[in-house]
């Protein structure tokens, strides 16, 4: 039977990537507020969320336009710092081994957000047998769109947020908060070494350097640190 027969698995990926999709839209709003505030219509603000799809990315491109910044610049830095994404595919289509399809790839993969990625990873940790493409297009739909409404909404409305300094502080710490708890529910026996080298190389460079190269960095390090057998025995 075709992976993308299955009758529940499309419902089974919506769910996993559910908490996900609940926090891309406050932070969505977040995003369209700031690029209101820079001066972008709600037209504009969704047409980023709609094809760059990256918080990091689309806050840094306001940032850059704001200074003026030359768009070969803009363009060489969103590319850096989405450059993770690359290997979220390759890296779920590990994880799910023998359950590993390829056919529509091309198209669950260009939903994988950081939060959806996340997803899909904590359903497979779980179970492989969660892994179909349909059950990766249920992971990433969800979130896509909650993020673009998000987006839209708050470059609405961002008027009416300016006058509450204080949901605004908020909103912009929903993103961390939605990512540790994810990083919270991958924490185990076997994981605690990768993740504690993940931090401990993310964190001095991105507070030393930059963001994205402490995002690489821990990337890097953390990918490198899965080789040990950090519980001393066989892998």
């Amino acid at each position: 039977m075709s992976t993308l027969s299955s009758p529940d698995s499309f419902r089974s990926g919506a769910r996993a990537s559910l908490g996900v999709t609940l926090g891309y839209f406050p932070v969505g709003i977040a995003f369209g507020i700031a690029a209101a505030r820079a001066g972008f219509s709600p037209l504009e603000a969704g047409f980023l969320s709609a094809v760059i799809y990256a918080g990091a990315s689309q806050f840094l491109v306001i940032a850059l336009m704001g200074t003026g910044a030359p768009l070969i610049v803009t363009a060489l830095s969103i590319m850096a710092t989405n450059l993770r994404h690359v290997l979220y595919a390759p890296a779920i289509l590990e994880k799910a081994r023998e359950r590993a399809a390829t056919r529509h790839a091309w198209g669950w993969a260009g939903w994988l957000s950081d939060g959806a990625f996340g997803a899909a990873i904590i359903a497979l940790n779980r179970s492989r047998a969660h892994f179909s493409e349909r059950f990766m297009f249920g992971v990433g739909v969800g979130p896509y769109f909650s993020w673009l409404a998000g987006t839209v909404a708050g470059a609405v409305f961002s008027g009416a947020v300016s006058g509450y300094p204080v949901l605004d502080a908020a909103l912009g710490f929903l993103m961390p908060a939605l990512f540790l708890a994810m990083l919270l529910a991958l924490v185990s026996r076997r994981t605690l070494g990768v993740v504690a080298v993940t931090i401990l190389a993310a964190v001095p460079l991105t507070l030393f350097v930059s963001t994205t190269v402490g995002i690489v960095g821990g990337m890097v390090a953390g990918a490198l640190s899965s080789l040990v057998d950090w519980k001393g025995g066989n892998r």
